[in-house]
């Protein structure tokens, strides 16, 4: 992994968090169907940084990382709901409003022709 991207470092670092999390909801708090779903939705985001660091054109680079997105806010929801239903505190949750920023986002759509809009997502 090269050291000098931070979305391929972040998003990985994230992943096992959400493993450790995992980990953590199994064995402590006996909770299996959130717990996995967290997992998948919060390991996804890495895989999908990796692939579109492997993509053939920039239309698959920008939809890869789309996917990214996509899951990253999944991901934010299943946390909220582990946060409210009291599984993971205030402090364990990410969801520190400081953490927030907004990036473009990219829809493809179509390839040739990307639409881009601001969107607020959080920061690993």
């Amino acid at each position: 992994m090269k050291e000098d991207n931070v979305i391929q470092l972040k998003s990985y670092n994230f992943a096992l968090r959400m493993v450790k999390l995992y980990r953590f909801l199994t064995e402590k708090k006996k909770e299996y169907v959130l717990s996995k779903q967290i997992l998948k939705s919060g390991t996804s985001i890495g895989a999908n940084v990796e692939e579109a660091l492997g993509a053939q054109s920039k239309a698959d680079f920008i939809c890869k990382l789309a996917i990214a997105y996509k899951e990253a806010r999944e991901t934010h929801y299943w946390i909220r709901i582990l946060r409210d239903s009291k599984y993971i505190t205030e402090k364990t949750s990410f969801l520190n409003p400081e953490r927030y920023r907004r990036y473009p986002q990219y829809h493809c759509k179509n390839p040739d022709h990307f639409q881009k809009e601001t969107v607020v997502i959080f920061n690993f």
